[in-house]
């Protein structure tokens, strides 16, 4: 068990007055069984004029808020504070279903129950379905391998395959573009991932949250920075019902890290892809032609209850 704290600071500056905005932001963390969230905090400057919280459909907590008072600069900052308990230590990748199986059980059938899962099994519009990349995967998945090993070991490939490199992709980089340059931040790895097993007609969700800045003590790369630390995080979820040690049945990957996340992940909200779940959106009138955005994060250890089993993977030589 640890407790955490996040700081997330968002600041845009505009050119000319803006006279009237109104945003959506995903900065709460998700709360349930292995995850509480102890407080959450959110200052806006300029303060809104209107504001309003609630959840979305899947359960992620949204918080909507307008300005109608002329300003030429927008600062958000959420403060978190967050217990995580470890939620895969007792995960058997091998007693996971077989991945064609369960592909084929989310077939339309007429009359036969709905699985809500298929929606993420369906392209997106941040993830339209690559055949190059449905070929990348389907080496990994003979018939009847289960669905975690396949997925444990396509996330190792991603890991290997493609280039962690900071501001060398935009919010709205096409996929196909990633996959060609070979080289991308955590959005673009969990968008490529999520591609690939959709592909193959498994349901992948996107997880937008926050990672330890430096590796926690206890593990052997302590102290090492993690990739994507700085700003908001991403990774994807799996679909393996009836898996030994995934409770819920979504299991956690982390490509740009290479592992299952253990207790240094911090989820904010799932969905999709990045277009469901972006940290902060909204539309302006006014602003000018140009505007500057500053991001920062910040995710610290405030109290340590033991060590942490985030599982890294080795990569296969």
């Amino acid at each position: 068990m640890i407790l955490l704290e996040v700081s997330h600071e968002t600041r845009y500056d505009y050119s000319a007055p803006v006279s009237l905005a109104h945003h959506l932001a995903h900065l709460q963390p998700l709360s349930d069984e292995h995850q509480q969230l102890l407080s959450f905090k959110l200052h806006t400057d300029p303060a809104p004029g209107a504001e309003r919280a609630g959840f979305d459909v899947l359960g992620n907590a949204e918080r909507h808020f307008s300005l109608a008072a002329p300003h030429r600069h927008l600062a958000v900052r959420a403060l978190s504070r967050v217990r995580l308990q470890a939620r895969f230590d007792a995960l058997e990748p091998s007693a996971s279903p077989p991945w064609d199986d369960l592909a084929d059980s989310l077939r339309y059938v007429a009359r036969a129950p709905f699985q809500p899962a298929v929606e993420f099994a369906l392209p997106s519009p941040y993830v339209p379905l690559l055949p190059a990349l449905r070929g990348y995967a389907a080496p990994l998945f003979p018939p009847g391998r289960p669905v975690a090993e396949g997925a444990i070991e396509l996330m190792q490939r991603v890991h290997a395959d493609f280039r962690y490199e900071s501001q060398s992709t935009q919010i709205d980089t096409p996929l196909a573009e990633v996959w060609a340059t070979r080289r991308g931040v955590c959005q673009d790895f969990a968008h490529l991932m999520a591609g690939a097993l959709r592909g193959l007609g498994l349901p992948v969700r996107y997880v937008s949250g926050y990672l330890l800045t430096h590796a926690p003590e206890g593990r052997a790369d302590a102290g090492r920075a993690m990739q994507g630390a700085d700003a908001s995080h991403a990774w994807v979820q799996v679909w393996c019902p009836h898996t030994p040690g995934v409770p819920g049945g979504w299991l956690d990957l982390d490509p740009t890290n290479n592992l299952v996340p253990g207790t240094g992940h911090v989820r904010v909200a799932v969905g999709r892809d990045f277009g469901d779940v972006t940290p902060l959106r909204g539309v302006i009138r006014g602003g000018g032609g140009h505007h500057t955005l500053q991001v920062g994060v910040r995710t610290r250890v405030i109290e340590h209850g033991g060590p942490t089993p985030e599982r890294r993977l080795l990569e296969k030589p």
